[in-house]
């Protein structure tokens, strides 16, 4: 799939990026870069996942611009090494950080285990927790129960191309 490739519904910006992240197996991957693994073989061992799955959620996270892949040569195995691939977040990929922040807070509150959270979301300036929060254009917080979706320009455009509004 390529970022010009067709969409499950092209008109709803939710339903397209879970056309590209909303497989278990790519928002995990996402998850272990932003740990800071980039092999294949670390991507490999963290999740347990087969190795055809692991390739092809590699290649749509590239295709789509989420990761990129850049050449090295291992050192561990010396002279005649293969060059092979590591994978980096991409500046798009970089912005699921709050994608991923939601799910994770999400998950301490509501699907908690026994131990307590994993992972905390944190400052890494002052490394004092942090938390999400919709902020209106003044830069103030809006509570949560206060914010609601709305048809935007996008869907009147495509409502009036389309004579029956269905895609």
């Amino acid at each position: 799939m390529s970022r010009k490739a067709a969409v499950s519904d092209p008109i709803c910006a939710i339903a397209r990026s879970l056309d590209v992240i909303g497989e278990r197996w790519s928002l995990l991957i996402i998850r272990d870069a932003f740990y800071g693994r980039t092999t294949f073989n670390e991507f490999r061992a963290s999740l347990g996942i087969s190795t055809d799955v692991l390739t092809a959620r590699l290649n749509t996270l590239v295709d789509e611009g989420i990761l990129e892949r850049r050449p090295y040569r291992p050192e561990a195995g010396g002279r005649g090494s293969r060059e092979r691939h590591a994978y980096h977040l991409t500046p798009d990929g970089r912005q699921l950080r709050p994608v991923l922040g939601a799910l994770l807070d999400w998950g301490n509150e509501h699907r908690p285990n026994d131990y307590g959270p994993s992972s905390v979301l944190v400052d890494t300036r002052t490394n004092r927790p942090v938390r999400l929060a919709f902020i209106d254009e003044d830069g103030g917080e809006v509570d949560v129960a206060q914010v609601d979706s709305v048809l935007g320009p996008g869907y009147y455009a495509w409502k009036a191309q389309t004579p029956n509004g269905d895609s």
